[in-house]
């Protein structure tokens, strides 16, 4: 037994270290911000806590206790080296618990190159297979592609909008995507909610444990028995350990304690000094395991993993081994210490290294924003000249975006430059564009009024007079400027039926077969009968044979069968020649509008020509579109099939905006 003297102090040690516990307990305080875990990664709760405890309350503890006792503290083993936060695994709830790590899925994605409907799915993806705990930093990574996508995008509808002649006051714009990708990120920070509502308790409830550990400590020193007391110490060890975290601030003033009493019992251990130098002999092979192992990670390249690994292995020498003899304390300790310094100084040598990338990047991004703030577009006076700016605009877009990526911490700021540079831009633009609204107005009414005319007048029959009004105001309607884009098809259709219902008209009454009429056709048919296919063998030779077809006049509608006879003749001659594809297009055009040309049907001429400009505007636009859409995929490989398929597409338009110049040229050269 323990000698009276000594168990007088080991009384009053008790008393006053029941206190400190019991202190320690009132103050517990779970709602914490920030719960600290073996991987090194914080934990964010998401409701306001306030805390009330830090490490000062072991002070106070200490300052309870008597000198010897705060000896017997600042004599036990280091917890940890200055440089290194050691920290508890908080997804570990129960020792037996399986462990909560990030499933293989979770993956590195370029978000940013994703759709709007892809980031949406990838996130309902995260949500409903991941655990909600490991998907922070994705759910960021998405909400930060996603912003910026939609952000874009109700810029480019507001700027049509106001370019249409809006205010902005009125402009609304909602997305079906939109409301999927609010509802998602909702539910996220439901089940966030829930699950550090649920590991608070968790925390709370651990932390009562390891008190009731600590005072079951304290009693069974303050009735040692010499045989009984070290197997009962073990249990209360292995209870120690198998308790899960408990909150960030309480975690050193818990393990402090438990610690000191830790050491009044191996204090105690001299009356069997058996059991005391078998535990420190496992202990030290156990420390000499994790040195070794602190070693082999102060080698490893990845100094991210290194480093996380290395606070696994300060929890494992803080709470799952106890000390070891006291000649060897230091000597163990100062070798786990220099690996962990080797760590920390490789992982802080790194993070200064990619703190000076990024301040590159930003210098970069900042040069860009100032290109961006003194671009000049006062000299714009045209529509072409504002598309020109843009395509510029857009050019430097790229460029900051090509720039590199920040983290959101460093992004913010910067982006908000940018965002204001280019809305300085679009605010000239949109001015220029609600001008220019104004005069498209204009036009609208006056196309408006010939198509009012064209429609009163084409059921008329006086034809010399109709024929010549109408084409009066269609050559009106050339002359006039561009109307709203919402318009302009529909006002077109218009016209055109009602000029084509009137020359319809117009024509059949001149359908009637005329004896000269019947003379061309028989001259077509004798033409067509004697054409033999080794008389022509050359693109010369076959322009020749079409000029002469043109000549004979044009074919009445109900006698087209001789000119589609014809037709097929010259398409299976082009077939023969050794002649690229777009020439042998511009030939059969040329074939027809020469037809046109010589039966003097301006009507179908105006018509083509018409065409031939829709169709030019709609490659430009089509060839616009594709190479923005380009833009979106400047950190893609040129094998990914979607930036492929951009490029056929604009290769296909390219050329064919090439073919329909051409034919454009040709029908300018021509003087009808």
């Amino acid at each position: 037994m323990l000698e009276s003297n000594e168990d007088k102090i080991n009384d009053k040690k008790t008393t006053q270290s029941k206190e400190g516990a019991t202190e320690l307990t009132n103050k517990v305080d779970i709602s914490e911000s920030i719960i600290e875990g073996v991987d090194g990664q914080e934990l964010e709760v998401e409701h306001e806590v306030t805390k009330v405890i830090n490490t000062e309350i072991v002070t106070n503890d200490l300052k309870a206790s008597d000198a010897q006792e705060k000896v017997n503290i600042e004599k036990a083993e280091k917890p940890q080296d200055a440089d290194i936060v050691l920290k508890e695994n908080p997804d570990k709830v129960e020792k037996n618990t399986e462990q909560e790590k990030p499933n293989k899925e979770v993956e590195a994605i370029a978000y940013d190159t994703l759709t709007l409907e892809e980031l949406t799915v990838a996130l309902e993806n995260l949500i409903h297979t991941q655990k909600i705990q490991h998907i922070k930093s994705s759910v960021e990574a998405i909400k930060s592609a996603f912003n910026l996508k939609f952000g874009a995008l109700l810029a480019e509808k507001k700027s049509l909008f106001l370019a249409e002649g809006g205010n902005t006051i009125d402009f609304q714009y909602s997305s079906p995507i939109k409301s999927k990708y609010n509802k998602l990120l909702s539910d996220y920070k439901k089940q966030k909610e829930i699950y550090y509502s649920n590991l608070e308790k968790q925390l709370k409830d651990n932390l009562e444990k390891r008190v009731q550990v600590i005072e079951d400590l304290k009693v069974l020193i303050e009735n040692a028995d010499t045989n009984t007391m070290y197997k009962h110490f073990r249990d209360l060890q292995n209870s120690w350990r198998s308790i899960g975290p408990v909150p960030k601030t309480k975690y050193n003033d818990t393990w402090k304690i438990y610690h000191h009493h830790v050491e009044r019992f191996y204090d105690l251990l001299h009356l069997s000094n058996d059991f005391r130098d078998l535990d420190f002999k496992n202990n030290l092979e156990e420390k000499l395991k994790l040195i070794e192992k602190a070693e082999f990670l102060a080698e490893m390249q990845d100094v991210n993993a290194a480093f996380k690994e290395l606070q696994g292995l300060h929890k494992t020498w803080k709470e799952d081994i106890g000390p070891v003899a006291r000649e060897m304390r230091d000597d163990v300790w100062d070798k786990f210490s220099a690996a962990t310094k080797i760590i920390h100084d490789k992982r802080h040598d790194h993070f200064k290294s990619m703190k000076s990338q990024y301040v590159a990047i930003i210098e970069t991004k900042m040069l860009v924003i100032d290109e961006i703030l003194s671009f000049d577009s006062s000299k714009n006076k045209t529509h072409n000249d504002w598309q020109k700016s843009i395509k510029d605009i857009d050019v430097l877009r790229t460029k900051y975006f090509d720039t590199g990526k920040l983290p959101y911490s460093k992004s913010e700021s910067i982006w908000k430059k940018f965002k204001e540079a280019t809305k300085q831009f679009n605010r000239e633009k949109n001015k220029f564009y609600k001008q220019e609204k104004n005069s498209q107005q204009k036009n609208l009414q006056a196309k408006l009024d010939l198509i009012k005319l064209a429609e009163s007048i084409k059921d008329s029959e006086d034809w010399e007079t109709t024929t010549n009004t109408f084409k009066k105001i269609q050559s009106d309607w050339k002359k006039i400027g561009h109307v709203p884009r919402k318009f302009s098809d529909d006002i077109w259709n218009k016209f055109k039926t009602s000029c084509n219902y009137y020359f319809d008209r117009y024509h059949n009454q001149k359908n009637a077969l005329s004896d000269e009429q019947k003379e061309i056709i028989a001259q077509k048919i004798a033409f067509v009968e004697a054409l033999k296919v080794e008389d022509y063998t050359t693109k010369d030779s076959l322009t020749i044979l079409m000029d002469s077809w043109n000549q004979f006049g044009s074919t009445p509608r109900e006698s087209k069968a001789v000119d589609l006879q014809f037709n097929r003749f010259i398409d299976s001659l082009l077939s023969k020649l050794a002649l690229d594809k777009n020439e042998i297009v511009l030939l059969k055009f040329k074939n027809i509008i020469n037809g046109y040309l010589a039966n003097n049907d301006n009507r179908k001429l105006d018509s083509e020509l018409v065409f031939v400009r829709k169709k030019i505007d709609e490659s430009i636009r089509e060839i616009q579109q594709l190479e923005n859409n380009l833009s979106f995929f400047s950190n893609a490989s040129d094998d990914n099939p979607m930036v492929k398929n951009v490029h056929k597409n604009l290769n296909t338009y390219k050329n064919g905006l090439k073919v329909w110049k051409d034919k454009l040229a040709y029908l300018r050269s021509l003087d009808y």
